[in-house]
């Protein structure tokens, strides 16, 4: 079970139950990202929505037990301190924002997350409807994804996507917090990003160009080698090592897309114990490894949302109350006046000397060899 490699590491977390992150993979899905409104009577709406998602879940799933529903809950940085207060988890922040030249990673509102899977739509579209039927009045949606499944688990550049992500064990070990944070140990972060592509502009591409910057062949899903694979390639500059150890995310990303609207893209999402993980890849990703060697796909793909929001457990979720009193309202502040700048090309942040993100100790060490 998923909860072993985190009680090696924790005790505490033998006692919370963590949400599905590491959950196979679903044939459709649905993102959902609302803001909670103002107002004391809107809180306490999603307060009570927290107590009564397990109970919500096991209704509409069991209309279909062979439809595999699940759904994940997030919170993002404003929320948690609207909703909970202290204590709070220890890398919880608004999504930083990276430029540049014309490469924008761009930071969207977002307080609350819901990541529908399922085997079938219907399922996923029945369970959003019950939440934000719950949410009504009390919640505004910023942006409301549905994706599917594309041939071979294809994106639609026409690459497989996902082949890296980890399984098993190895999974939970790199989206579940351990005794780095043991208050939260069990939860994880999620960075959401919603990629538009330019698909006339990429198929007219050479496949050989293609798969250079991806740094796969495009049928066989063959890493390339080295000796021919760029250094702007994207599996190159998303690869992260600490101690020379690659540290792993898991990514559930989806197609999506409005052909009529001349609309095609991918949901990025990735789980991890820590953000960091994921934002280095970004950085890479937008500025570039070193500065000005960027990913290739953002000369034809644009992130048009971005946001981080941190994943309790069920056993934390389960036990929220309707009625517990709202947190002191200065705790916002204070870690909003904490929050790092947004990244900027002459700010990036730098790799340590010998390449560390400085994130080994957050991964066990003693668990990992």
């Amino acid at each position: 079970m998923a909860s072993d490699p985190i009680s090696a590491q924790a005790p505490a977390a033998l006692l919370a139950v963590p949400q599905p992150v590491s959950a196979p993979l679903t044939k459709a899905a649905i993102f959902l990202v609302v803001t909670i409104n103002p107002g004391d009577e809107n809180r306490t709406a999603v307060l009570s929505l927290c107590a009564d998602l397990s109970a919500l879940l096991r209704s509409v799933g069991f209309r279909a037990l062979d439809g595999s529903l699940t759904c994940i809950m997030g919170f993002g940085s404003d929320a948690w301190d609207r909703l909970f207060g202290s204590p709070r988890p220890a890398e919880l922040h608004p999504f930083h924002e990276i430029r540049s030249g014309p490469r924008y990673a761009v930071s969207t509102p977002g307080d609350l997350i819901f990541h529908i899977r399922a085997t079938r739509m219907d399922l996923c579209f029945e369970l959003a409807a019950q939440i934000m039927a719950r949410l009504e009045g009390a919640a505004t949606t910023a942006d409301e994804v549905h994706g599917f499944r594309y041939f071979e688990e294809r994106d639609l550049l026409g690459f497989v996507d996902g082949t890296e992500n980890p399984t098993g064990n190895a999974a939970a070990d790199a989206v579940f917090i351990g005794n780095e944070d043991p208050a939260f140990a069990g939860g994880s972060y999620v960075i959401v990003q919603k990629y538009l592509h330019d698909l006339d502009a990429w198929n007219k591409l050479p496949t050989e160009a293609q798969e250079k910057i991806i740094g796969r062949t495009k049928l066989s899903d063959i890493e390339l080698d080295d000796s021919v694979k760029p250094a702007s390639a994207h599996n190159a500059l998303t690869t992260i090592e600490e101690n020379g150890r690659e540290i792993r995310i898991l990514r559930d990303n989806m197609p999506f897309g409005r052909p009529g609207q001349g609309e095609f893209g991918t949901y990025f999402i990735g789980y991890s114990r820590s953000p960091r993980t994921i934002e280095q890849m970004l950085e890479n990703m937008f500025i570039g490894r070193p500065p000005g060697n960027y990913d290739r796909i953002l000369d034809f793909s644009t992130a048009v949302t971005g946001a981080l929001f941190f994943i309790p457990t069920v056993t934390f979720l389960d036990g929220v109350s309707p009625d517990q009193p709202a947190p002191a309202a200065s705790a916002g502040a204070q870690k909003l006046a904490m929050a790092p700048a947004p990244v900027e090309t002459f700010a990036a942040t730098a790799p340590s000397k010998d390449g560390s993100l400085g994130i080994g100790s957050l991964k066990g060490e003693d668990s990992h060899e």
